[in-house]
């Protein structure tokens, strides 16, 4: 692999810890860990000369500016993902605005901010949003999903509009939706089911994406399931 900076977002447990591991495997690779867990990250990645943590809290205020901070650090970033993600599972009528703005701040508004903080630091990049399969229009969806699937739908919009504002751009962004995986995320939802993925296995296939997928496709919601519980 040539000489690359990554960024994954949500990197201190499941599939992101899984990422930053592969992708820190590669020499050449720079990874800069971001999650407001740093003491898992520390442990997860403490035999990684080239993983950076970063303490980073998607619910609080200042999020563009933290990101800037950060990215400062580097010249150049090749690669964001934009892993983290947030669960509300709650009945519809107890879901108060609380729930909802939580799961909205992590799942939406700080990616969106995550990227416009990215921006200066990206050329012929590729962004990748990790979003579900629940939020792809005509999928099964799911009782007490409706702020983390609504959420998850909303940042497959914004991929489809950040790939057509910067079409002219030599950045790409991409959405992938993902099905069960065998995540802590995955056991808060749907406790006791066993999915048919695990999530090394799902990290690897968001991997390879992030590395090569921008090449044939901008702008385009891909769901990754082999299965939806």
């Amino acid at each position: 692999m040539k000489p690359k900076t990554i960024v994954v977002v949500g990197a201190s447990r499941g599939i992101g810890r899984e990422m930053v591991k592969l992708f820190a495997s590669e020499p050449n690779a720079k990874v800069l860990a971001l999650s407001r867990n740093s003491d898992r990250m520390r442990k997860a990645f403490s035999e990684f000369k080239n993983v950076e943590c970063h303490v980073f809290d998607l619910t609080t205020e200042g999020v563009r500016e933290k990101c800037e901070a950060i990215f400062s650090t580097v010249e150049k970033i090749d690669i964001l993902i934009n892993n983290a993600g947030y669960l509300v599972n709650k009945p519809f009528e107890e879901l108060t605005r609380e729930d909802l703005e939580h799961c909205y701040s992590v799942n939406v508004l700080s990616v969106i901010e995550t990227v416009q903080a990215v921006l200066r630091n990206m050329h012929d990049g590729h962004i990748v949003n990790v979003s579900s399969i629940g939020g792809v229009q005509g999928s099964i969806k799911f009782p007490g999903l409706t702020a983390y699937s609504t959420s998850k739908a909303a940042l497959c919009s914004f991929t489809e509009l950040f790939a057509e504002e910067y079409k002219d751009s030599s950045v790409r962004m991409n959405c992938l939706a993902l099905g069960a995986a065998q995540t802590e995320m995955l056991e808060e939802a749907f406790p006791g089911y066993v999915a048919p993925v695990s999530a090394e296995k799902m990290a690897e296939f968001i991997v390879q994406f992030a590395l090569t997928g921008h090449k044939w496709m901008n702008g385009k919601i891909i769901p990754v399931s082999l299965s939806t519980p």
